[in-house]
């Protein structure tokens, strides 16, 4: 998956579930900045950035080869 593809589903979880990216930040523990980011395809994040935003969100992060 893309670093583009990635924001892109992480910020529509976040609009489904109705949560703005200023709350989302708070509830993950992470910048606005970093999601602000993320969501644009314009950063590169760490497991323990994914790993916190799956949480908040109810997703769940898989590998594949």
């Amino acid at each position: 998956m893309l670093v583009e593809d990635l924001g892109k589903t992480i910020k529509a979880r976040r609009k489904e579930l109705r949560i703005t990216q200023p709350h989302l930040a708070e509830l993950a523990n992470i910048s606005v900045n970093t999601l602000y980011k993320l969501e644009r395809g314009q950063y590169n994040p760490s497991l323990e950035v994914l790993n916190k935003l799956g949480e908040v969100l109810g997703m769940e992060l898989t590998f594949s080869i």
